[in-house]
């Protein structure tokens, strides 16, 4: 029978069945033969998938380290700007004042020469005082530091401190005639009203 005849009687016998000429191998063992083929171009297609997957799997894990080194160099620096600034702060708590008593010390010399001046003479005792007193208010100018006007103001219970009231015809009402202890702003707050008394019109 030849393979044109087995063909026919396949088709007439509905039989699933291919025959050709039986040099085929893969034919005569009921295989296409384009099956080999295509395992192998699967084959190739898998592994080619699997290259790109780890070539972006080893991409991915690469951004991902710098990511973490930029990370880890960020966080560093927050924590070292953090250190120095409550180390700044604490310092400058802690020195605020030094300006401050940097320039009070030339008033202490001047203190210390004066006691130790010698001389019996109370104009130039009198005198060194005032010197001395007039670098002080110097220094505390430069701080902001004023005296609060006292004497012959009107009473403001925010600049002064009324401790006395007494009746007078050379003073208005509610006028400050006399001042007990110096009052001071710093800049524009009161660090301490002035100590007066107040009059009563008659």
């Amino acid at each position: 029978m030849t393979s044109e005849d087995k063909n026919r009687f396949t088709k007439a016998t509905g039989e699933d069945e291919f025959f050709n000429d039986g040099n085929n191998p893969a034919t005569r063992r009921g295989q296409d033969p384009a099956e080999p083929n295509l395992k192998e171009a699967r084959g190739e297609a898998k592994e080619a998938d699997i290259s790109l997957l780890q070539k972006q799997l080893g991409d991915a894990e690469a951004r991902s380290d710098d990511f973490y080194n930029r990370l880890a160099r960020l966080q560093a620096d927050y924590e070292n700007f953090r250190r120095r600034s409550r180390q700044e702060k604490e310092d400058l708590y802690k020195y605020a004042s030094e300006q401050l008593v940097l320039r009070l010390l030339p008033v202490l010399d001047n203190f210390e020469r004066a006691l130790t001046a010698e001389g019996n003479s109370l104009q130039d005792y009198k005198s060194g005082v005032e010197m001395i007193y007039r670098q002080l208010m110097d220094v505390l100018s430069l701080e902001g530091v004023m005296a609060i006007p006292a004497v012959g103001e009107s009473f403001d219970p925010v600049k002064h401190e009324a401790v006395l009231r007494e009746e007078s015809d050379e003073y208005p009402e509610n006028t400050i005639t006399e001042e007990f202890r110096r009052g001071y702003f710093l800049k524009d707050k009161v660090i301490r009203p002035a100590m007066v008394k107040v009059s009563n019109s008659l």
